[in-house]
């Protein structure tokens, strides 16, 4: 899944458009060329609310305001209260930044998110059709004179970020200002409360590693480190959770909670909202003691306070990771010989290869997952030729058998159900405005995944049930191709991600086809859906053994349709002639592909067998699952659509005969016998 949260409540200051329809006859899109402006119903007015920001822009001398898409712990996910881009433009797109002056608001973006923000944003914004901070610095210096100050939130910075704005702007001559108080949210009148749900802490039979050990662990690292920090930071609220095991509400699809914490040698410090602490988990922590293994609670908002107090003490030095560590907090840390960083922190990198039992329970969570997906393509093959089914409705139902699995907790991401053209836009998730019904014509992309106690799923299957075109069967088989070259390669323990990743791409790029979006993100245990910092990307860490990502290359065709092939992996150890050390990919979703789409004509003998061992897989593990599930009807789907490719007597074969004629004349000849 390479989406972010995407939050599609209507906020309102009041105020309405009108306009006539676009003089293209697209009305999904806005147009503001026209007068008046023709704007889609998913677009969102925001009059009221830029003339209410740059109200309280004018006293503090401000040209220009920047508001990031993320929260104070820079997260991808954000809970509804920290959606201030999406209030302020109605843009919901997980990447993306406004700059707001007394003229202009303009929103920069890649290219997964371009028609969807030509679908939310009102004619009050321009799009730029670029994400970099390059291009938002060159803007600002062209817009704001010399001299002149340009607000932002600490909160919303990391130490990054911030260095990338100013290393452009400080030449300038252009003051970026870092402002105490968020300016949208003193405007945002209606602005969510912090939730109050209990914080609850993980059940012990999903636990090999206790908090006290990892605790233990971490502070291992700090004293093993030759630049002798004395404390760890942790931002990131998925570093407090997996370090004393425990999980929230906080962020919609994922489990964590507001906190922040100070690990030093003698002390826990955890930052939270104290209040939805309960006594048992107090106890759980040690909270009632001030020991090296007594966990102190302090307030959320104290955190700056007690950080501030640690730095006065003689000699100290604090470990941070410069990904996730805000300006706000990395200020602080002065002078330098008081700070440690590294891109992550020592709990990122370490969370980041699963124990045995995280491992086996991850596994686990697909095999409850995989059912819950056949169930869905299952339904579809009977509902969509008879008219029956909308992208909702499909979404829905998916959902709906998640929640009755086994420690099923919701899904992990809002559903990307797509048809057709909406299928084209990699991050589509249906609303009513724009929700379409399935149709044998066209190609449905279904992208979705599970939280359950144990573990997070993701996986995306794309499929045609009527008559698919020859370019439509060539490029899913290539897609299909790229997956299959990533899962089977074989490479070195430690080796980076992206100098694997054009495997995916290279059957794409022999026809002059690519896709926009990553290959790959890590999975977690009960955690974030996209958990860094693993995947195949430039600032992703090495593979080591035990190591869970996605493998997703996908291709879109703009206004027809779109095609991603989403599985799951764990790195394992690979059996390889002479030497040691090397790693592979085994693939833990279990679902089989459109055999409907699959050219087999053009793939290679290698890619074929690999597809016959994943499926005889599918057939091992989830066959005994359906069975035990009383699933007749789903264990007779799943059997009929994991057929063998190069078997004697597969039906397959027929579709293949160039191929096996060609390369595999044994095979054929075994099989016509």
């Amino acid at each position: 899944m390479q989406s972010g949260w995407v939050l599609f409540a209507a906020f309102a200051l009041g105020g309405s458009w009108s306009g006539a329809p676009s003089a293209s006859g697209a009305d999904s899109t806005r147009n503001c060329s026209v007068t008046p402006p023709y704007l889609p119903p998913t677009a969102i007015n925001t009059t009221l609310r830029l003339q209410a920001l740059r109200g309280v822009m004018a006293p503090l001398n401000i040209t220009a305001y920047i508001i990031p898409g993320t929260d104070a712990h820079l997260s991808e996910y954000i809970a509804e209260r920290d959606a201030r881009r999406a209030w302020m433009t109605g843009f919901t797109g997980s990447a993306g930044t406004a700059v707001v002056t007394q003229t202009r608001a303009v929103l920069w973006t890649d290219s997964r998110y371009w028609v969807q923000a030509e679908r939310q944003m009102d004619c009050n914004w321009e799009l730029e059709r670029d994400s970099s901070i390059s291009s938002i610095t060159d803007w600002l210096i062209r817009e704001v004179a010399e001299g002149k100050e340009i607000g932002f939130d600490p909160f919303l910075f990391s130490m990054d970020t911030y260095e990338a704005y100013n290393v452009k702007l400080a030449p300038a001559k252009r003051v970026l200002k870092s402002l105490p108080d968020n300016l949208v949210d003193k405007v945002w009148t209606d602005r969510p409360p912090v939730p109050t749900d209990s914080i609850f802490r993980l059940p012990d039979n999903i636990i090999e590693r206790t908090w006290q050990m990892k605790v233990e662990d971490i502070r291992q690292q700090i004293r093993d480190n030759q630049y002798k920090p004395t404390a760890v930071l942790l931002s990131a609220l998925d570093e407090t959770a997996w370090l004393f095991n425990l999980r929230g509400n906080d962020i919609p699809y994922n489990p964590f909670f507001y906190s922040y914490t100070l690990l030093t040698q003698e002390e826990i410090w955890l930052f939270v909202h104290t209040e939805r602490v309960s006594d048992e988990l107090k106890a759980y922590l040690n909270a009632s003691c001030y020991t090296a293994q007594c966990v102190q609670l302090l307030d959320y908002a104290q955190v700056r306070v007690y950080l501030q107090d640690y730095l006065v003490r003689p000699s100290v030095r604090v470990w941070i990771g410069t990904e996730y560590t805000t300006r706000a907090l990395s200020e602080l840390i002065t002078p330098e010989e008081k700070i440690l960083t590294t891109a992550y922190s020592p709990v990122l990198i370490t969370k980041a290869v699963k124990d045995q039992t995280e491992q086996q329970v991850l596994k686990d969570a697909h095999v409850r997952d995989a059912v819950a997906v056949m169930q869905l393509l299952m339904r579809l093959e009977k509902s969509v030729p008879k008219g029956e089914e909308t992208e909702l409705t499909a979404a829905h139902f998916v959902n709906e058998c998640r929640m009755k699995q086994k420690y099923s907790k919701g899904p992990s991401f809002e559903t990307i159900s797509a048809s057709g053209p909406n299928a084209a836009l990699a991050h589509y998730s249906p609303t009513n405005e724009t929700n379409r019904k399935l149709s044998v014509n066209e190609m449905y992309l279904v992208d979705s995944g599970g939280q359950y106690l144990d573990g997070t799923t993701d996986i995306t299957r794309t499929v045609h049930w009527g008559t698919p075109t020859d370019f439509q069967k060539e490029a899913f088989t290539r897609v299909l191709m790229g997956n299959i070259e990533l899962s089977r390669t074989i490479f070195p323990e430690g080796t980076r991600g992206v100098y694997m990743e054009m495997l995916a791409r290279k059957a794409l790029w022999e026809v002059g086809l690519n896709y926009g979006h990553g290959t790959g993100h890590g999975v977690g245990n009960y955690f974030g859906v996209h958990e860094w910092p693993v995947g195949f990307q430039s600032n992703n860490i090495p593979f080591k053994e035990g190591m869970f990502t996605s493998i997703e290359p996908g291709y879109y065709k703009e206004n027809d349709f779109g095609i991603r092939i989403e599985d799951v992996a764990v790195v394992v150890k690979a059996e390889t002639k002479y030497g040691n050390n090397y790693m592979t990919f085994e693939t833990v979703s279990l679902v089989p592909y459109d055999r409907k789409l699959i050219d087999t004509s053009i793939m290679s003998p290698q890619q074929l067998q690999w597809l016959d061992s994943y499926y005889q897989k599918i057939r091992s593990v989830m066959g005994p699952e359906l069975e035990r599930l009383h699933l007749k009807e789903e264990r007779e789907w799943m059997m009929k659509n994991t057929e063998p490719f190069l078997s004697a007597g597969a039906p397959s074969l027929i579709s293949s005969l160039t191929l096996t004629l060609t390369v595999l004349s044994s095979t054929l000849l075994q099989c016509l016998h």
